[in-house]
This record gives C-alpha cells, structure tokens and sequence, in this order.
C-alpha cells in the first residue's frame, strides 16, 4: 500500500477533519471540494510513505503518482 502511488479514495477530504470524526470507521466529511489520496508515491518525498498520509486534490486532476484503491462494500 505504500510508495507505488498516490491511491484515490472515495472520501471527500478536510485537512482537519481527524480532529473531531468518530474513533471507529471514520466516513469522511460530508461535503468537500478536494478528494482524497493516501499513502505516497515513488515520486514523492520518503516522508510521505505512511498509511496515514493524506492528501487533498480536485478531482479532475491526474499525473503519473496516482492511482486508485478498489475495495469490496459489504452490507452489515
């Protein structure tokens, strides 16, 4: 998950957001005008290869550092 590329999540992204969404299955904000990416790329600084590294981004852009994290929604 870590240093092949920026990966495109489905959360819109809040720079502050952590400091006040729930401890257990965060959802995101609600609203936004940037979308998510986590976890760097090989393109990008070392200090950027964490799980936790978020970014903000508008969703139309694209380079050669990003790509997308496919996931399997399971009703509960």
């Amino acid at each position: 998950m870590l240093g092949n590329v920026w990966e495109r999540v489905h959360d819109d992204y809040e720079k502050r957001y952590y400091r006040t969404s729930p401890d257990t299955d965060p959802a995101g904000p609600s609203t936004g005008a940037t979308k998510t990416l986590r976890g760097g790329s090989w393109y990008w600084n070392v200090k950027s290869f964490r799980v936790s590294c978020r970014y903000g981004y508008r969703s139309d852009y694209a380079d050669c550092s990003g790509g997308f994290r496919c996931l399997l929604e399971v009703q509960r």
